[in-house]
């Protein structure tokens, strides 16, 4: 009997091993159990890479992404130099509202073919589309210096569809590839490079203002075309990747189901009123103070310290949007940006103006960045940030396109000041009640006040 039981015992011993034999973590691997990376019901998402937040690479990318937004970016917002030197000299045939369609137009690629080169950027494509992008725009700045007095259509090609172009293809590259290296220290990374347009800004302006009555309009253009070339080299140079490994995680490709979401719906619409009144003292504060006769030369250094303040802004507002959410930042820059506006009905004199360009320098100058941040943080994951920001910016073009124009239109020959600048203000004031309204979902998401 005593046997029996051992005999039994031992038997079941042995059964209970087999199970747990064919229940060892080595069946896992056997075809058909082992677990999907990203796909059916029950995904399994890899952990989220670790990011240095700076390192060699990181910072010679943040360096790299600086030296091209100073070549490009910074080139692009001197155009309220040649709005004045267009109107006052050089396309006198051509009305106000005419000759800012080519700032209009070359201000509005970046953000039309942003969904385009996020594409590209998500699907490993930096180099290609930055090459390319760097490239045209260089080209561009080179033909602009061939284009004859009262050429509208030569000046339109190369600074309006050129130049605009080759800013389209590199600005969401050149901003998205620092989330590569950066996470926590993201947005003083990103006001670090985005500085450069504003140091850009100033360096441009000044060039041009100084060399355009001395050389001429070719040489003058030529000579800032050398500046940039060097730019775009040094910065493609030392620009450099670290996409994610390619793994099957859910993202969002799909552009309805962004259209779809109640948070980018009401935020959408708050950057595509804003964007109808934000830039107008960048274009045409120069215009207005040579009309008011503030004394002396400062007019010309109106857009320079435009710029050289945003530098400020770019910095300091990254920095907030980390410590307090790009949202509630977006949202106090955007007020400040449009009670500057209003406040340029008030300059008279030297001290107003520049009063009045600092403001609105800081204030505007983080506006780009903030943007692009604000709404890289309504993204589900890292994935669908190129796609996400990409339609976003492709979307507000369309305000940003026609803002200049309707601004020109407003002001008419006869140099109705106070109409357009009324309607700056209104309309970028105005965006914030839908920023606002985007806030609040986000904070209801996230569960958070940090947004």
């Amino acid at each position: 009997m005593e046997s029996s039981n051992l005999e039994l015992g031992t038997s079941k011993i042995r059964s209970l091993s087999r199970s747990i034999s064919d229940f060892s973590l080595f069946s896992l691997f056997k075809t058909g159990n082992k677990p999907e990376i990203g796909s059916g019901p029950g995904i399994i998402d890899p952990p989220e890479k670790v990011l240095p937040d700076g390192g060699l690479k990181g910072w010679s990318t943040v360096f790299g992404a600086w030296c091209v937004g100073f070549g490009m970016f910074g080139y692009m917002y001197s155009f309220g130099v040649y709005q004045d030197f267009y109107v006052r000299y050089y396309l006198t045939s051509s009305t106000p509202s005419s000759i800012a369609w080519i700032g209009s137009v070359q201000t509005m690629m970046p953000l039309a073919l942003g969904m385009l080169s996020g594409r590209i950027f998500d699907k490993g494509g930096f180099y290609a589309v930055e090459i390319v992008g760097c490239l045209l725009f260089t080209f561009s700045v080179f033909m602009l210096s061939l284009a004859k007095p009262d050429q509208y259509y030569q000046i339109f090609l190369s600074q309006g569809v050129g130049m605009g172009f080759g800013l389209g293809l590199t600005y969401i590259p050149t901003m998205s590839v620092l989330r590569h290296y950066f996470k926590a220290r993201l947005g003083l990374a990103t006001g670090l490079a985005a500085s450069s347009a504003g140091l850009g800004g100033i360096v441009f302006p000044i060039m041009l203002n100084q060399l355009l009555p001395k050389i001429g309009f070719g040489p003058a253009v030529r000579a800032s075309g050398y500046l940039v070339l060097g730019c775009t080299i040094v910065g493609l140079f030392l620009m450099r990747t670290d996409y994610p490994p390619k793994t099957k995680v859910s993202v969002r490709q799909n552009s309805k189901s962004f259209l779809l979401d109640a948070r980018y719906i009401m935020f959408m619409l708050g950057a595509l009123i804003t964007a109808f009144g934000s830039s107008f003292p960048a274009i045409y504060i120069q215009l207005y103070s040579i009309q008011h006769h503030v004394e002396g030369n400062i007019s010309f250094y109106s857009i320079a310290i435009i710029n050289g303040s945003s530098i400020f802004g770019r910095i300091i507002g990254s920095h907030f949007a980390d410590t307090y959410g790009p949202l509630n930042v977006q949202i106090c820059y955007t007020l400040v940006t449009g009670a500057a506006i209003w406040g340029v009905l008030g300059i008279h004199d030297t001290a107003s103006l520049v009063v009045i360009s600092i403001i609105y320098g800081i204030a505007s100058g983080a506006l780009l960045s903030l943007t692009y941040m604000s709404l890289a943080s309504l993204a589900e994951n890292r994935s669908e940030v190129g796609a996400l920001v990409g339609l976003g910016f492709t979307l507000s073009s369309l305000s940003t396109l026609a803002s200049a124009p309707v601004q020109g239109a407003l002001l008419g020959g006869t140099y109705e000041w106070i109409r357009p600048i009324v309607f700056s203000a209104t309309m970028t004031i105005g965006g914030t009640f839908f920023f606002l309204i985007a806030r609040m979902l986000q904070v209801k998401k996230l569960n958070k006040q940090r947004v």
